[in-house]
């Protein structure tokens, strides 16, 4: 992989920006802005709703985008690809049209985004209870597994600190127990090689803006014969076949679940960010970057005043680099860092405020790196975090 090549398709790198913000939203190529350009220069119009040659070119556009998704996820069906604005929406769907009843558990991990632990938070009011079990751990995931679990809802891969579960065995023993499992693979769509038939997984859910596709898209996968039975959490228009003033007939997934019109420059230039990714191959992208993690974790991972986040072991965290420094705030080095260097770093809790609380930690520093970072941004990177630690 040549990340100096992939470099130049990232005009804003051309600005001598250091983007180490990879985790929250990477950034978006050439290719994927001239698609989102070619479709408000050539065919700025709705798509599914009329005949003309315009409104037909966003059809045949979205359904490929579609596609290109189905393949890159190897979903079975192109059905079982829909369209949502992020991973949060997606995870939002399948609480709101997941038929759970009062005395029915959600698992989910002790490491969640806000964004899967919120959603079933709000369910307790219904009687519906959420459960925690310790992330990564496989024999305290098997104790809180029983026949109440109806859903397993957790995260692939932390955003906290890249460190990921084994899902292939937790899926297995979900089902087992008679569990339907959802994942936030809002960190590992971007990364590595995600399989939805392999993995045998019933719901899958991530962000377009997290691997260089637009703000704004995302994407739920669900089999087939499950998304025929939930009910659709957005109704309005293009859900529906007919209506009366009593009645309607709801189309079949995954129109039923994409209600209005919808971001379709956005859909297109996701599209087009997974040919991308494609391209280069998701195994080379988690290569690159668990090289880069080593060099970075090489040079700081032993500093008596540095604590990482997730462990030392780079391949564990795959390309997240995550530490505090002693007597620092970690905001404070995210801006020092900022302002001497333009590196762009994230700092707090990472929408992960749960275990930041449970840990007593006010936060973290979070380099995340992909695809177009280099040896030569790390490297500044180590020594400007050297300089900080001669402040303290």
């Amino acid at each position: 992989m040549n990340a100096e090549k992939i470099r130049k398709d990232f005009p804003i790198l051309s600005k001598g920006v250091i983007y180490l913000d990879n985790a929250c939203q990477t950034l978006r190529p050439v290719q994927v802005i001239d698609k989102i350009n070619e479709y408000y220069n050539d065919y700025p119009v709705c798509g599914g709703r009329s005949y003309h040659k315009l409104s037909k070119r966003v059809d045949e556009e979205v359904t490929n985008a579609r596609r290109i998704i189905q393949k890159f996820f190897n979903a079975k069906k192109v059905q079982e690809i829909i369209f949502t604005r992020n991973t949060t929406e997606g995870i939002n769907l399948i609480a709101n049209s997941l038929s759970l009843q009062e005395g029915d558990i959600v698992l989910i991990s002790d490491k969640e985004h806000n964004s899967n632990l919120i959603p079933w938070q709000i369910l307790n009011s219904k009687g519906i209870k959420h459960e925690i079990f310790e992330f990564g751990n496989i024999e305290d995931f098997k104790s809180k597994l029983n026949s109440s679990v109806k859903l397993v809802s957790t995260v692939q891969t932390s955003n906290l600190d890249g460190t990921s579960q084994p899902v292939e065995e937790m899926i297995k023993l979900a089902h087992a127990n008679g569990s339907l499992v959802l994942l936030d693979g809002a960190q590992s769509a971007p990364h590595k090689p995600v399989d939805v038939q392999k993995l045998d997984v019933d719901f899958f859910s991530c962000s377009g803006h997290k691997m260089t596709g637009p703000s704004g898209t995302g994407i739920l996968y669900g089999k087939y014969s499950l998304l025929e039975k939930l009910k659709p959490f957005l109704v309005g228009g293009d859900t529906v076949e007919e209506t009366t003033y009593e009645k309607c007939k709801f189309l079949p997934p995954p129109e039923k679940f994409e209600a209005g019109l919808q971001n379709y420059a956005g859909i297109m230039g996701l599209g087009e960010a997974v040919k991308y990714l494609s391209k280069i191959g998701m195994k080379n992208i988690i290569a690159h970057e668990i090289e880069l993690n080593k060099r970075i974790t090489e040079k700081l991972g032993n500093h008596e005043k540095i604590e990482i986040i997730g462990g030392l072991n780079a391949e564990e965290r795959g390309g997240i680099f995550s530490f505090n420094i002693k007597n620092m705030d970690p905001h404070e080095v995210a801006i020092i860092l900022d302002n001497s260097a333009n590196i762009a770093v994230r700092s707090g809790a990472h929408c992960c405020h749960s275990w930041f609380n449970k840990h007593n930690l006010k936060g973290s520093v979070r380099a995340s790196l992909y695809c177009y970072n280099t040896e030569e941004d790390v490297d500044k990177f180590v020594e400007e975090i050297e300089k900080v630690l001669l402040l303290c």
